[in-house]
């Protein structure tokens, strides 16, 4: 199909290369350097963009250092910088077409899903996290013999992020609102497959009158403009979003500047669906978990653990829901699932598929690539198999589920935290006492009943073991950890 572009997308990626946002500013690299983002509908190229190098990350932790300590931002009312806060969500509603076409673009996913979730959803983070500080108790008196004292929680300056490619506008919220809330400077680095809504954020916040420095957004590859940013030693605190390999070179760069780190990393959620369950409506909840945004989800349901007594009845109708879903262009009105990111990440899933098949698996819908599509599509896959499959074990991040038979709860439970991973799982039963059970049994960060892939501000979000540290994301916890404690103590006479 023909890409149409609205005139607004048109003239956002016009002056090309694209620049990054520093002080307040949109400035080019130092030295010259860019990369390209492209359409993965299509292959086709979107935008030279600017790629930063080292100079150009301490440049942009100069003006947020900068902008901390003389811009009014840390030390205003929390009711003032609330008030720009919602201001900046409702230019985010206001632009939520032009940010969900480019959020279509550059991910691949449906216009539909950036349009009705990824983009109003970041805009009421900055809303939660926003009217949270204003309620927010930042002074506590301490009730000590002979000593008058009291503890304050203050911003901790510049907090760093590296952020991911498969939902690059909504992570921007769950990250930066709290930061900016509790008062702090920001520096984000957007995955350089997605950076276009991240840039066009950084105009946003200038048209909403938050100071200069206070945003700043530097573009360019993982391993020199990440590296450099997760390496320098005048972040106060960094979170990272991504893969549990990058996350611990993000850890280890933390720990040797000894500064708070918060890691949410990848997932390989189980769904345990026992015989009790509505088996058709069931597999249409899971076979849109998988699929939903090309199964690049990491707290999605990517094993499945049914019952031996439905297994076969499940298995069908899951194949049925799966293979029925219309692939295509992100802007096409009629697509239900959209290509994955880039050639890397296709490459990437089909290499499971054939190596999940080369150790025994077998397929129960074949999936792989469709070759009547251009850019980087994957079909839609079902595995069969035991448990000591690599597709039943690592994250593959892509429209792919593996099913697994059980016979009782206490063979459920094993299966399912066999895995090193904790981000995500849910328990599928008519019997409530059993599933509430259950899923307090499952060693994870989140344990859904009846549902998969369930957010709300206020529900608490993160993931344990390979799965993420350091606290999660959309709590109060959340605006917390924003925020440093400090002691103020003076004897009495």
């Amino acid at each position: 199909m023909s890409v149409t572009m609205l005139p607004e997308v048109k003239k956002f990626l016009s002056n090309q290369p694209l620049k990054f946002f520093a002080g307040g500013k949109h400035v080019a690299a130092a030295a010259g350097g860019t990369f390209e983002t492209r359409d993965p509908g299509t292959g086709e190229v979107l935008a030279q963009v600017s790629a930063a190098d080292a100079q150009d990350v301490d440049a942009a932790i100069g003006a947020a250092a900068h902008a901390f300590a003389h811009s009014p931002w840390a030390t205003m009312p929390a009711n003032d910088r609330a008030v720009i806060l919602h201001r900046l969500a409702d230019l985010i509603d206001k632009h939520t077409p032009t940010l969900a076409q480019l959020e279509s673009l550059d991910v691949g996913k449906p216009l539909a899903q950036a349009a009705g979730f990824d983009i109003p959803f970041a805009a009421k983070a900055f809303r939660y996290f926003a009217d949270l500080s204003v309620h927010a108790r930042r002074r506590e008196p301490l009730a000590l013999q002979g000593i008058e004292a009291h503890t304050l929680r203050k911003p901790y300056g510049v907090c760093g992020f590296v952020l991911p490619w498969n939902f690059p506008f909504l992570l921007l919220g769950w990250n930066l609102a709290p930061a900016l809330a509790a008062g702090n400077a920001v520096v984000l680095k957007p995955a350089e497959d997605t950076p276009l809504t991240s840039l066009y954020f950084g105009e946003l916040c200038q048209q909403v009158g938050i100071p200069a420095g206070i945003v700043n957004i530097i573009t360019g590859l993982g391993h020199t403009t990440g590296a450099a940013l997760s390496k320098h030693p005048g972040l106060a605190r960094i979170a990272f979003t991504g893969s549990p390999e990058v996350g611990r070179l993000v850890a280890e760069a933390a720990g040797r500047n000894l500064i708070p780190c918060k890691l949410e990393l990848g997932g390989k959620g189980a769904a345990v669906i026992f015989d009790d369950v509505d088996v058709a409506a069931t597999a249409k909840q899971l076979a849109a978990a998988v699929t939903l945004n090309s199964g690049q989800v990491c707290c999605t349901a990517t094993r499945w653990l049914v019952h031996e007594k439905i297994f076969d009845q499940f298995a069908a109708q899951a194949k049925t829901e799966m293979q029925s879903l219309k692939l295509g262009h992100a802007l096409d009105t009629h697509t239900q699932m959209g290509p994955v990111v880039s050639a890397k990440q296709k490459q990437r899933v089909l290499g499971y598929l054939d190596k999940g098949r080369s150790q025994g698996a077998t397929a129960v819908l074949e999936g792989g690539p469709d070759p009547s599509l251009p850019g980087f599509f994957v079909k839609p896959a079902l595995l069969q198999g035991p448990p000591e499959n690599i597709c039943a074990k690592e994250e593959i991040f892509g429209p792919v589920a593996y099913l697994m038979r059980f016979k009782d709860e206490a063979q459920a439970l094993q299966l399912v935290n066999a895995s090193r991973y904790g981000l995500a799982n849910s328990v599928w039963s008519a019997d409530l006492a059993r599933a509430q059970r259950v899923a307090e049994s499952l060693v994870a960060g989140n344990s859904w009943i009846n549902a998969h892939n369930v957010f709300a501000y206020g529900l608490p979000y993160g993931g344990v073991n390979l799965s993420g540290m350091g606290g999660g994301v959309n709590s109060p916890e959340t605006f917390y950890d924003y925020l440093r404690p400090q002691t103020i103590a003076r004897p009495l006479g």
